[in-house]
């Protein structure tokens, strides 16, 4: 070995920023930054898997199929990737979007009567927008950002993965796999809710598992969607009623896709899950179908399922803080929600544009991983993450509780809701962003 390999292999490469993770809010956040003029590395290694919510490996699928991962996208997290020039570059095709969302309470989903307009009706057409949000694959999504980030030369891709972490008072030393190391003013931690970040930098998180299983699945349905988002409460599955562990209340949304496509996201308990998981194709597209007493198959017709149902634990989570010198975490490494609002990747979408903000207004003085700086990236964000979720956690509280008093007080709740226009317009206004 020669002294200059020695010296290439001792001697860290240096950047402004250093971003950990390879998923749409890592990369995302390492397009922004490095579109703003900063020198970014994007350490990114290839996964067989992407994390879910909860850590639980999602295998991807193959270009050209559909992704059982899916993300509903607000205005906010639109306009973001438009700036960006992301969105422009995603095939039309692949885009859905939102025009409607229908809500059923758990007394109207145990109800055929009941019809199929829901006690709480979102309408883009009420609100005097194009639409609610946009239904996309992730894969889709992250191939268009690989392809921006090679043509992006302030961003330097590292595609293993970070072993060792060193900070001192001007910055942190990052060893990677291969031996190389990464020096940074400051470090974001986009690497999930296992963040390894996170947990380099000492900074505690407070998790409380929900005790159910997201199961995603995709299926080719009958009948036309409308461009219509449904979600039914469903309660608790009568079989688990008389179990002596607490059950949660499950949650089912059937999410428009191109064509007559939809995707399922069903919030199931535990033992429920794992039942759903083990069902063949046929089977699976059956339960669905019989979902809140056969709405689901009123509504859709007959379903056919088109990829393989997989899973993840749900739960609530979130770091002790989201800064300290010379880091700074973003997306599911600092906050986990519920996923029946659809709204955890647009919560770390928001994160990655308020600290472009941040960082587009520094001071010439301050480095990156200044703590004053990013203590304001912090507090920018308290507000919108307490409040969904509140709105999140309280929801699934709510619709977890059991008797038929509990069941009154919800399900009328609900409908008082959706009889009130201004604070529908204000609900729909928090969720475009």
């Amino acid at each position: 070995m020669t002294p200059a390999t020695v010296s290439a292999r001792t001697s860290p490469s240096r950047y402004q920023i250093a971003v950990v993770g390879g998923g749409i809010v890592g990369k995302t956040c390492a397009l922004l930054l490095g579109q703003q003029g900063m020198q970014v590395a994007l350490i990114a290694p290839p996964a067989n898997g992407a994390l879910a919510p909860g850590g639980a490996a999602l295998a991807p699928q193959p270009e050209g199929q559909w992704d059982s991962r899916i993300y509903a996208f607000s205005v906010s997290s639109q306009q973001l990737l438009s700036q960006l020039r992301i969105w422009e570059a995603l095939d039309p095709a692949r885009v859905q979007p939102v025009r409607d969302m229908r809500i059923f309470g758990d007394d109207t989903a145990a109800s055929p009567s009941a019809g199929l307009k829901g006690d709480l009706h979102f309408s883009s057409y009420a609100a005097a927008v194009p639409q609610l949000a946009w239904i996309v694959e992730s894969g889709h999504v992250e191939r268009v950002l690989d392809t921006a980030l090679r043509f992006q030369q302030q961003v330097h891709r590292h595609e293993v993965a970070a072993t060792g972490f060193e900070r001192d008072a001007e910055g942190v030393t990052l060893t990677l796999a291969d031996g190389s190391r990464v020096r940074a003013n400051c470090v974001v931690g986009a690497d999930g809710a296992r963040s390894w970040v996170r947990h380099q930098s000492h900074i505690c998180v407070t998790t409380r598992r929900y005790r159910q299983l997201g199961v995603v699945a995709n299926f080719a349905t009958e009948l036309p969607h409308h461009d219509t988002a449904w979600q039914w409460f469903l309660g608790t599955p009568a079989k688990l009623m008389a179990d002596e562990e607490p059950c949660t209340g499950e949650v089912l949304a059937m999410l428009p896709l191109p064509g007559n496509l939809v995707s399922m996201v069903w919030s199931a308990d535990e033992a429920h899950g794992r039942d759903l998981l083990a069902l063949d194709p046929q089977a699976l597209a059956q339960a669905a179908m019989d979902a809140a007493s056969g709405a689901v198959g009123r509504q859709f017709g007959r379903l056919r399922c088109i990829t393989p149902a997989q899973g993840f634990p749900l739960m609530l989570q979130h770091a002790d803080c989201m800064a300290q010198p010379h880091v700074v975490l973003v997306g599911d490494a600092a906050h986990v929600v519920h996923p029946l609002a659809g709204q955890g990747m647009n919560l770390g979408l928001r994160d990655v544009a308020e600290l472009g903000r941040v960082m587009a207004a520094k001071e010439s003085f301050r480095q990156e991983g200044d703590l004053r700086l990013l203590r304001r990236y912090e507090r920018a964000r308290a507000a919108d993450l307490l409040s969904l979720t509140a709105a999140t956690d309280g929801l699934h509280r709510l619709f977890s509780l059991q008797g038929s008093a509990a069941r009154f007080v919800r399900n009328t709740g609900l409908r008082a809701v959706g009889a009130q226009s201004m604070l529908k317009r204000f609900l729909i206004g928090r969720a475009l962003g």
